[in-house]
């Protein structure tokens, strides 16, 4: 391999000559080898530091043009355009395992923005930290890079994936609104419901953690951009912070602000928590969801068997004929995934000291793997088991007809104690209910005819 020297404040570093990265992110690839080739740093925050970077850049050049000129502008603009559209993405090596305030992912994004511009003007025309990292340091650039990862994930990838979900289950719950079954608590049979309210029970849980998810957006939203190395904003013009994140809501069409309180946007993550908080929600009424699905669909003979789903793939090496719900298992193994992500992102949340918190790459890992993991799970679900669920009527007719919590119909006419005694006595000589309570003498046979109407139960 060849390479180049470069040379930071500590020294010269030997560097792949065919990269564009410099003497900072030489020295942690040296010196954090934990996890490389599988937890890099996110895709994600690697996009939204050429954002932010381009966002500066412009920003800079309306306060201070006499050192951001138009010459570096376009430089930069250009590379952190590259850096944006994924082309450059292999000059970004990091892991998530290094500083936690994220300074070395910064130094990669100013190496790499430096080095590519420099390619561009043809000359040595931009420095890593006097030009690219002009007006910024790595402990506002970072938590600003998360908050614009985090906002993106959700209003690009989590909520298409979840407003289809929830329409999906919207056309579902519509064309089975005239279906009665048996509706089940504690695992036991209970009243009727129809399937349609089953299904909506669903659909509103989703629209709830949809509501949820969107009230943490405008924290989210809110950038550390301007607030540099402890929030104060040294080094930074006057109206910096506001100028940078009207840029980067130009350039995304996101809603950003910069934030009102620099010393509280650098030391802590609590928008994460709360907005992870709903992604949790999520994760759980997504297990619930799933696992009432695969439970419905259970047999196909010896089970619930009130549903079907798509048979995607065998399911048994040794059990022919065998087809498993397999589209469910794994929405609930994402959940369990997102909900011990929660955690970790708010045990990083926890460890802000004095005026910068040092957990952030861990909190915007762990952060955006749960946006992730939940959108691409939705979408698979929603394509491979969702929109194929039919009603096995006759099922649902026969267990509703088996079901002995019918009897809660006959309250109002022999009441509590009496259709306790109805369907005990119906259980134990396994027999109708309306022969047990004939048997009893709580009514006549066309009395109970009369009044045992199971689907008005609903």
């Amino acid at each position: 391999m060849e390479y180049r020297v470069e040379h930071d404040s500590m020294g010269d570093v030997n560097v792949p000559a065919d990269r564009y990265w410099g003497a900072q992110t030489e020295r942690s690839r040296g010196n954090f080898p934990i996890g490389v080739g599988l937890e890099t740093m996110p895709a994600e925050i690697v996009q939204a530091f050429g954002i932010l970077k381009k966002a500066a850049a412009l920003a800079n050049r309306e306060l201070v043009p006499d050192r951001m000129t138009q010459e570096k502008l376009d430089a930069i603009s250009q590379a952190c355009d590259e850096v944006i559209d994924g082309t450059l993405k292999e000059h970004f090596p990091l892991v998530v395992w290094q500083t936690g305030s994220g300074t070395q992912s910064n130094m990669n994004a100013n190496e790499v923005i430096a080095n590519r511009g420099n390619e561009i003007a043809g000359r040595k025309l931009l420095h890593p930290n006097d030009d690219v990292n002009m007006s910024q340091s790595s402990n506002d650039t970072f938590p600003t890079a998360m908050h614009i990862a985090a906002a993106l994930g959700i209003e690009r990838k989590l909520m298409p994936a979840l407003d289809s979900l929830i329409e999906t289950f919207r056309r579902l719950e519509k064309a089975n609104e005239g279906i009665v079954k048996c509706g089940r608590t504690h695992l036991q049979d209970a009243t009727p419901i129809r399937f349609s309210q089953e299904i909506s029970g669903w659909s509103e849980s989703l629209a709830t953690d949809r509501e949820m998810i969107c009230a943490a957006l405008p924290m989210l939203r809110r950038l550390a951009l301007g607030g540099t190395a402890v929030g104060t904003g040294i080094n930074a013009p006057k109206g910096f912070g506001e100028k940078a994140a009207a840029r980067v809501a130009e350039i995304t069409g996101s809603a950003f602000v910069t934030a009102p309180n620099k010393f509280h946007a650098l030391t802590s993550k609590d928008e994460f928590v709360f907005a992870h908080g709903a992604l949790k929600a999520l994760a759980a009424d997504l297990m619930k969801i799933a696992n009432d699905v695969r439970w419905l669909a259970s047999g196909p003979r010896n089970g619930l068997a009130e549903i079907t789903i798509p048979a995607n793939e065998p399911g048994s090496s040794i059990m022919p004929g065998k087809v498993n719900p397999t589209q469910c298992e794994a929405v609930t193994m994402v959940a369990v995934q997102v909900i011990a992500n929660d955690t970790a992102v708010g045990m990083a949340a926890s460890q802000g000291n004095f005026e910068l918190n040092v957990f952030m790459p861990v909190c915007a890992y762990n952060f955006l793997q749960s946006v992730r993991l939940l959108a691409e799970a939705m979408s698979s679900f929603e394509k491979r088991c969702a929109e194929g669920i039919t009603a096995n009527e006759d099922r649902m007719r026969q267990n509703l007809n088996q079901s002995l919590m019918l009897v809660t119909a006959l309250n109002p006419y022999i009441g509590y104690e009496n259709a306790a005694k109805t369907a005990k006595k119906a259980y134990a000589d396994n027999i109708s209910l309306k022969e047990a309570c004939v048997a009893l003498g709580f009514l006549s046979a066309e009395r109970f005819d009369e009044v045992f109407r199971p689907e008005d139960m609903c």
